[in-house]
């Protein structure tokens, strides 16, 4: 997909290659392929050594947003390998919004994660002036990003161009195209191999967690409080399963299903993604008066894919076919870009490629595909993966079949963990047995996180509630507006109440979705830039940047 920039998320990286004491070994051979033998990843970790991190430097923030906003910034030292902790130290880049409430008053400390996996959450430690009410005042608001991650250190990064505009059509329908796409994930691996070096080992979402519980510590609380966005919500899902005792208030938006890491939920992704880009196109039919491409949604369909062949069978030397379906992923993610996507589609409808190359962009230079990386290094290293292309091959396939929009996309940009150079683990047996609530939030048609998912989360955690954002396409919107949700956030936070829980297997609290922008005629749409300006801000181009892998 579309690997989106901003001044949040844009970071100076630090290199991988560090002396004795820093924060990896030097890069080793590891067997290829997630047919390697995999290893357990622990869901309880109260029986690993002990470790106690030294005290966190607080000081002037990096970025000139945080600086603005009052926080404070440090780094906190970790372990590369929690089973030895004395042994070789990684460092996270954690930021911090003090509350705005009297001491007497203040709630402790409300971790982000803006999903991903590899979204850096830096810069969310402004998040709590988003909450309505002064639901987040009385929190401290930690910001981090992820060991791999942004400005931790190391902060991986193993092919700055890997994204560059000019690649071929992702369907393999002919031998030139699959090769071209196995070379190049196979190359990716082999580049991430060498520039992860030991981190690769230690990037599971159970170091994650681990890394949340040592943040905890350096902060002097007991328990945490959470507002995670996507993989951020299974990021919760683990940390509750292995300290119930230490969660305080999570919030969870976009909800992912802890039975599906992370082959299947690829899958189920594809199918959705699908459908919700025919609602796209069926919107932009609907506002006719704005786009003038028909009243149709089938027709404005066929403008998108009649592009696609054009591009497939003459692409261009700045841009592919490829790159032309990346720029339409975002708005089956969300509908905060669906006025900036139509317009790019008309103007390709009248043979004009110039807006779909700016919304592109150019995603290279260094460190632009840490997000990428880090999202392989903890996907990779989950769960295992089908060790045979041909069962990769079969399913893309088979998805294709009715469902072309993600099937091939998604594929490929998985496919590197065919070649990762870390063993698979198992994922974590996901329990809220003995978790307190929790409030969980979907909207009905997200293709990120099937809202099937938020279900199967409401289940194992027999004290949460869900909000159900109705009909709604939109990822994780959670803060965008939507008084029916965010006055209950507030409350929740404020005061720990929850929504009646209601019997069967459905949403306890039904809202209404994120609203699409107003359609906007060709005049007033060039006012605007196509690059995502028109957004809903800084906060949330934050955190869905994070979410759109690509």
């Amino acid at each position: 997909m579309r690997k989106l920039t901003s001044a949040l998320a844009a970071v100076a990286l630090v290199g991988l290659g560090l002396s004795a004491g820093g924060a990896t070994a030097a890069p080793q051979h590891h067997p290829k392929g997630h047919h390697a033998k995999a290893h357990h990843a622990k869901g309880h970790h109260h029986g690993t050594p002990a470790y106690t991190p030294p005290p966190i430097q607080w000081g002037d923030c990096p970025t000139a947003s945080l600086r603005n906003a009052g926080a404070t910034c440090g780094m906190l030292t970790v372990p590369l390998d929690y089973a030895r902790p004395g042994g070789q130290k990684i460092q996270l880049a954690v930021s911090k919004i003090a509350h705005k409430t009297s001491d007497a008053a203040a709630q402790g400390p409300m971790l982000v994660n803006p999903g991903g996996p590899g979204g850096s959450g830096l810069g969310l430690a402004r998040l709590g002036a988003a909450v309505p009410n002064g639901g987040g005042d009385p929190y401290d608001w930690i910001g981090f990003d992820p060991r791999g991650v942004g400005r931790s250190v190391p902060s991986l990064s193993c092919d700055p161009d890997y994204f560059a505009p000019g690649r071929p059509a992702y369907v393999p329908d002919h031998r030139g195209v699959r090769e071209y796409w196995w070379a190049k994930s196979t190359s990716y691996a082999d580049d991430c191999a060498a520039a992860g070096g030991a981190l690769l080992r230690h990037t599971h979402t159970t170091d994650w967690v681990r890394d949340m519980d040592t943040i905890r510590k350096a902060l002097g609380a007991s328990k945490i409080n959470f507002y995670g966005f996507s993989y951020g919500t299974y990021l919760a899902q683990v940390y509750a399963t292995t300290y119930p005792e230490r969660v305080r208030r999570f919030v969870l938006d976009g909800v992912v299903n802890p039975t599906d890491v992370w082959y299947d939920a690829n899958l189920e992704q594809e199918k959705q993604f699908d459908k919700n880009i025919d609602t796209f196109f069926d919107w932009i039919a609907d506002n006719d008066a704005a786009y003038g491409l028909g009243t149709d949604g089938e027709a404005v369909r066929d403008v998108y894919y009649d592009t696609l062949d054009q591009l497939t069978a003459h692409p261009e030397p700045d841009f592919g076919a490829a790159d032309w379906n990346d720029v339409f992923v975002g708005a089956a993610y969300y509908v905060y870009d669906w006025d900036s996507v139509a317009h790019v589609l008309v103007a390709a409808a009248d043979g004009d490629l110039g807006p779909a190359k700016d919304y592109y962009g150019d995603p290279t230079g260094a460190g632009s595909d840490n997000t990428y990386a880090n999202y392989l290094a903890v996907q990779c290293s989950d769960a295992p993966w089908p060790s045979k292309w041909k069962t990769w091959e079969r399913d893309a396939w088979r998805i294709d079949s009715y469902a072309p929009f993600l099937a091939w996309n998604n594929t490929w940009y998985n496919t590197p963990c065919l070649d990762w150079a870390a063993p698979s683990a198992r994922p974590v047996d996901v329990t809220g047995k003995h978790a307190p609530s929790m409030l969980l939030i979907s909207e009905t048609e997200d293709a990120a996180t099937p809202y099937a998912g938020a279900l199967e989360v409401r289940k194992r955690f027999p004290r949460s509630v869900l909000i159900e954002g109705v009909g709604g396409t939109t990822h994780a919107g959670s803060l965008s507006g939507v008084a029916c949700t965010d006055d209950r956030i507030a409350d929740y936070l404020l005061t720990g109440a929850l929504p009646d829980r209601v019997r069967g297997n459905r949403s306890d609290v039904q809202c209404e979705p994120v609203p699409p922008p107003d359609a906007t005629a060709p005049a007033a749409a060039a006012r605007r830039s196509v690059t995502g300006q028109d957004r809903l801000g800084t906060l949330r181009d934050l955190i869905t940047d994070a979410q759109l892998k690509r």
